[in-house]
């Protein structure tokens, strides 16, 4: 098996606890010919740590580099490297979310195009073993007719003191600014000039609750409208209604709970006679499975509880994985770049719904 060589743009925390560590650590599928960052210090310490051979912290160095394949995991938004990755031939795995407003979806999307290489989003979740599992139930299911998400996230801070991760405050002010300034106009193309606490709750839809949209929608479709949403606790905290094709609801909320270790994330799908609920570990863990269980009514009308075992890898791994195969192997992208626009379109939705009831 020939290795992809692979390009790292950001080297924070993420990069970090995850993706360089397995990157390394997957040496038949990759080789990480270079890393970037926009902090001189963070691309030196990773390049150090990860045994690679050249750091940079100008993607366009980067890009120009002998590498096949790069990996986007830097500070959003992440559409102007993208459309450059793809301009320049390369195959580009892009962390969630991939962009924030419909415009820079559609910028990626056709410069995923016209390059004709693989485009793939960090959407770890579907590619989780008790995920696939939970889907599979789910599809055996005759009726779907309740679905429910509770997202209660503590500080990310918590669960980093697990981990070693480098930080530096090198980075120069006028990238910084123009960094700023880039998220400042995507987040008013996506949702127009809102409140403090609206920015808030759409950064938090689309940073870390969108982790619970595009496995809903991998696993029911995209819904058909948003019925309902609120926003409280000035933007950290956010509960939707959407309703899908069979009449079915989801009663979806993200909370955050900033001191509390307890982190809480599950997927409940009600039918009739049969609950499937995931219940997934932090994303700042490694080695803490997600699990799945199933309570159903048997045919003398006994009620049965299972609890499968789950498959002992990575869900990062995993995506890792699937983006190689689908370079080397030309087998269809899961988590395609094109699919990603419907949970941007979602989350714009989810604040116009929210909006409309305060005009």
């Amino acid at each position: 098996m020939t290795p992809i060589r692979i390009g790292v743009v950001g080297c924070g925390a993420i990069a970090q606890v995850h993706h360089l560590p397995n990157l390394a650590a997957l040496q038949e599928e990759f080789e990480i010919g270079a890393v970037c960052d926009v902090s001189p210090g963070a691309a030196q310490y990773a390049a150090k740590r990860f045994h690679v051979s050249r750091h940079m912290t100008d993607y366009r160095d980067l890009l120009a580099a002998d590498v096949d394949a790069v990996l986007l995991c830097q500070s959003d938004p992440k559409t102007e490297v993208a459309v450059a990755a793809f301009n320049a031939g390369k195959h580009v795995f892009i962390e969630k979310p991939m962009c924030f407003s419909l415009r820079e979806a559609d910028a990626v999307i056709d410069a995923a195009r016209r390059a004709g290489t693989v485009g793939q989003v960090g959407y770890m979740k579907v590619y989780d073993p008790a995920y696939e599992y939970a889907r599979r139930e789910v599809e055996g299911m005759d009726k779907i007719r309740f679905v429910q998400v509770n997202h209660l996230h503590p500080d990310n801070s918590l669960h980093l003191r697990q981990f070693h991760v480098e930080r530096y405050d090198d980075i120069p002010a006028p990238v910084i600014e123009q960094t700023r300034a880039a998220q400042r106009e995507a987040r008013r193309e996506a949702i127009g000039i809102v409140s403090p606490a609206v920015e808030m709750a759409f950064h938090l839809l689309s940073g870390s609750m969108i982790h619970d949209l595009y496995g809903l929608r991998v696993m029911l479709g995209q819904p058909i409208r948003v019925v309902s949403a609120e926003i409280w606790r000035e933007g950290r905290a956010v509960t939707t209604t959407l309703e899908y094709a069979n009449g079915a609801r989801c009663v979806a909320s993200w909370i955050d709970l900033p001191d509390l270790w307890d982190f809480r994330e599950t997927l409940e799908v009600y039918g009739d006679d049969k609950r499937v609920m995931i219940t997934y570990p932090t994303g700042f863990a490694r080695g803490i499975l997600s699990t799945v269980t199933v309570l159903e009514v048997d045919d003398r009308g006994s009620a049965q509880r299972r609890e499968p075992a789950i498959d002992w890898e990575s869900a990062f791994v995993r995506e890792l994985r699937h983006f190689h195969r689908c370079i080397t192997e030309g087998i269809p992208c899961r988590t395609p770049v094109a699919a990603a626009r419907d949970d941007i379109a979602l989350i714009i939705d989810i604040v116009r719904a929210y909006l409309a009831r305060q005009a």
